[in-house]
C-alpha cells in the first residue's frame, strides 16, 4: 500500500499557504459569514456549526484528488487563517482545473493574494503538472478580475445568466491561464 501523498505548504515572502485545519474554522466562518467577502463568492454560512460543511469540503477535494484548498496566513502568525486560495473540478486526466479565492476584508488593496496566487499558480503549474487554470468571476466584481488579468490570466468570454444567485440569473466572466503563458 502506498503512502499518502503529503499535503504541499508553501511559502511567499511574507505569507504560509498551508493545510487548512479544525482550529481555522472560527476564521473560515469569519471570512465566509462577511457579505463583503460573500458578495461574490459562491458560498455564505450563518452559524459556526454549519461551516463544517466547508471543513469537509476542503477535505474531500484532498482526499479525493479533486482538488486542494490552502489557508492563507502571515509567517509571524502562522496560526491566524486571513483567506483562503485553491484548486476545485481539478480534472487530473486532462491537466485542467478551476480556482478561487478569498480574503479577509482588512487585507483587501494590500497585494496579498497577488503575492500568495504566484506561488500557488507556480506550484500547480509546476509540481502539479497542470496545463490551464480557468476562473470564473461575476463581472461586478472587479478587484478579483483586474487582479486575474494583472497576473496574466486571459478573458475567454461571458457565460449568460449561468448560475442562479440571491434569486436572480449571474453572468459569469470565464478567464483562464496556460502553462506555456505562465
Amino acid at each position: 500500500m502506498s503512502e499518502p501523498v503529503p499535503f504541499p505548504s508553501l511559502e511567499t515572502a511574507s505569507y504560509r499557504l498551508r493545510r487548512i485545519v479544525a482550529a481555522d474554522m472560527p476564521a473560515i466562518f469569519s471570512g465566509l459569514s462577511d457579505p463583503r467577502v460573500t458578495e461574490y463568492y459562491g458560498i455564505s454560512y450563518d452559524t459556526l456549526e454549519s461551516t463544517q460543511a466547508q471543513m469537509d469540503y476542503y477535505e474531500l477535494v484532498w482526499q479525493t484528488g479533486i482538488g486542494i484548498w490552502w489557508g492563507i496566513c502571515s509567517k509571524e502568525n502562522p496560526d491566524q487563517l486571513i483567506g483562503s486560495c485553491g484548486l476545485h473540478e481539478w480534472e487530473q486526466e486532462h491537466h485542467c482545473a478551476e480556482t478561487g479565492f478569498w480574503i479577509s476584508p482588512e487585507y483587501w488593496g494590500k497585494a496579498v493574494m497577488r503575492e500568495c496566487l504566484a506561488v500557488m499558480f507556480a506550484h500547480c503549474f509546476g509540481h502539479l503538472g497542470l496545463h490551464r487554470l480557468q476562473a470564473m468571476v461575476e463581472p461586478e466584481n472587479i478587484p478579483s478580475w483586474r487582479l486575474l488579468e494583472k497576473m496574466g490570466f486571459r478573458l475567454e468570454g461571458v457565460l449568460r445568466e449561468c448560475e442562479y444567485k440571491h434569486g436572480r440569473y449571474v453572468d459569469l466572466k470565464c478567464y483562464s491561464m496556460l502553462a506555456t503563458e505562465f
